[in-house]
Order: structure tokens, then sequence, then C-alpha cells
């Protein structure tokens, strides 16, 4: 059963390979590159990316916010950054950290005094930070439902918009 570090295993072997998507929507339309919200939705629900990843930006973000063990995923991420996540105001008024942006932002935009955004290297090896810092820290692993056992089966197949 897969568990939050294997999740961001996945991840990063999927961004060694592959790399990713930084611009509009969640997924590349031209290559199929997967953006890391994306690619932590599709990995942690062991899905292909559904249809609005490629057309909607707020549907998809809504399936993302919904997603128990995506925003798992993310909130691992984002805090194994250098940078503290900025905080959205919800509909009853409540400030809460914004993971989805944090780390969105982390792997398109440059660091400060930097001047191009983290290589594929970089954003792999943070990732297996965090992998490791969830396993470390999990005194049994949140498990989930089942799914093919290699890191590679479960890389969402790459596909264009219908």
């Amino acid at each position: 059963m897969p568990t939050l570090t294997a999740d961001l295993n996945a991840m990063a072997l999927y961004v060694t390979q592959y790399g990713l998507h930084t611009g509009t929507h969640l997924v590349d339309q031209d290559n199929g590159l997967l953006d890391i919200a994306a690619l932590a939705y599709t990995i942690a629900e062991t899905c292909d990316p559904p249809t609005a990843f490629f057309t909607d930006e707020a549907a998809s973000l809504r399936l993302i916010e919904n997603s128990p063990a995506t925003m798992q995923v993310l909130h691992a991420i984002s805090t194994v950054l250098d940078t503290d996540p900025c905080t959205t105001q919800n509909d009853d008024g409540i400030e809460t950290p914004d993971y989805i942006e944090h780390v969105f932002n982390w792997t398109a935009t440059p660091a400060i005094g930097h001047r191009k955004p983290p290589t594929r290297d970089e954003i792999a090896d943070r990732l297996r930070t965090a992998a490791a810092n969830a396993a470390h820290t999990a005194g049994v692993p949140t498990q989930r439902t089942a799914s093919p056992a290699t890191f590679a089966a479960r890389f969402p197949r790459q596909r264009h918009a219908a």
C-alpha cells in the first residue's frame, strides 16, 4: 500500500525522468508534462490526470484541495522548503497556509538571489528529503488504497487533452 514516503519518492523519480510543467493549467498541452500539484494528485490518488487538469485551473485546484492524500504530500514538500507558505483566507475568514501555491511557486520561480528556478535534480533532491523526513517522523506509515508495487508503474500515463 502506498505511503507518503513512497508517494514522495515516486514523485522524485518522475521529476528526474520527465521534468515538470511550470506554465498555465496543470498539464502542458503540448507534451503532457504535469506540474508539481498535478503530479502529487495523480500519484497520491493513483490515477491519470483528470480532464480538468488540461483546461480548467479552478476545477483542478478544487480536486487537489479535496484530496487529503494530495494535500498531505504537498504539505510534506512545503515543510522542507526554505520559505514559509503564504496564507489564504477561507470562506470562514480563517487564514490557512496555501501549500499548493507555495510548492508550485518553488518549482516555477527563481529563489531570491538566483536567476533560474530549481533544476530537475534540485527538485528531486528536495522531494527525497521530504520523503526521508516523512519516513523518520511517522511511527506507522499512513496506508492508502493498493497500487502497483513499483514506482515506475505508479506514474500517471501522459496524454494530451481530447
